[in-house]
């Protein structure tokens, strides 16, 4: 796949990038580099590699999924504008 000026105008307006018409060309080319990089990732044959969290061997921390209530409702509702019997108050926004 190759991008062409065109496309590379339409990407940068669709981006809303501001390109100066001079530039599209170096733009063009930098897409096309992109893509190429990306066609060459898809050559590698990544079949049974585990995925990774990081360069260096390490297990991520895991901790239990459990519900609790929070024990902080009234640290939260202290930074509310307003705030009724527990909860936030806000507006009406339907008449």
């Amino acid at each position: 796949m190759s991008i062409d000026i065109e496309t590379a105008a339409r990407v940068a307006k669709l981006a809303r990038i501001r390109v100066e018409e001079d530039e599209l060309p170096a733009l063009a080319q930098e897409f096309n580099n992109i893509l190429g990089f990306i066609e060459q990732l898809q050559e590698v044959d990544v079949e049974g590699v585990e995925p990774m969290t990081s360069v260096t061997p390490m297990r991520l921390k895991r901790r239990e999924d459990g519900v609790t209530e929070g024990g902080m409702a009234k640290t939260v509702l202290s930074n509310a504008p307003d705030a009724r019997e527990g909860f936030f108050a806000v507006p009406k926004v339907v008449e």
